[in-house]
């Protein structure tokens, strides 16, 4: 089902660790690029039956949180998307390292506003004051249209390099900076052409918004064809 040996593997797989043992979250609030709600409102996973732990409390406590905040908001029943399950089952592999803690899904709009997506990170933010992780499953760069024609070649196409390496910056900027910092990279020239469509880029801007004023940091990136890989935390974990 998985390609272990893919680099991508043991660094979800040290992620995954670091979360259950150092941060020891109550829950998890996900927000995945396959799960795309309406222009202007958002859905919330209230599913009582899922392949993980599922907390109707949280689910209920997002809602309020996305209301407070003047966005539309709405409890809707699914399973969990490929988004969250394979990388969720590469970094919390049930045998190594079970997670055993709430989560609840929450979907992003059908809108490529980066703004509007930075907004709905910064309505969730305050979750992360009592012990609950968010965490944005996307990409850095996904361009699925020109993955047909590489012909299976690892070598990874111009934008690929460029488009990531101007989001870390970004990523990374004081957290005053970072909306606008962040706004001006969906402008670059290559933004199109990492990103045909901003589902996968979405999350990180979420991710960024509920980092509040805690700094980003690139904990790993990698680049191949027509996809990009990195990954960012936000705040810092002990040792």
């Amino acid at each position: 089902m998985f390609d272990t040996k893919h680099p991508v593997y043991p660094i979800l797989q040290k992620i995954g660790q670091e979360i259950t043992q150092k941060v020891k979250p109550k829950a998890i609030v996900v927000f995945s690029a396959h799960w795309e709600a309406g222009p202007r409102n958002i859905q919330v996973n209230t599913a009582t039956l899922t392949d993980l732990v599922y907390d109707p409390e949280l689910a209920s406590r997002v809602i309020g949180l996305l209301k407070d905040a003047g966005i539309e908001a709405e409890g809707v029943k699914r399973g969990l998307d490929h988004g969250v399950y394979v990388g969720f089952s590469v970094a919390f592999d049930p045998d190594k390292n079970p997670l055993n803690i709430p989560i609840v899904q929450v979907s992003q709009y059908n809108s490529p506003d980066v703004d509007q997506h930075y907004r709905l990170g910064q309505a969730v933010a305050a979750l992360r004051d009592e012990n609950i992780v968010v965490i944005g499953a996307g990409m850095s760069v996904h361009n699925l249209r020109d993955l047909r024609f590489s012909f299976n070649s690892p070598q990874p196409l111009p934008y690929v390099v460029s488009f990531d390496e101007a989001l870390k910056p970004a990523m990374e900027a004081p957290p005053a900076e970072r909306q606008a910092r962040l706004a001006e990279v969906a402008k670059r020239p290559d933004a199109h052409q990492a990103h045909p469509r901003f589902d996968h880029l979405m999350p990180a801007y979420i991710a960024a918004g509920a980092g509040g004023e805690d700094t980003g940091k690139q904990l790993w990136t990698f680049h191949e064809s027509s996809m990009g890989w990195a990954m960012y935390r936000f705040g810092d974990v002990s040792a």
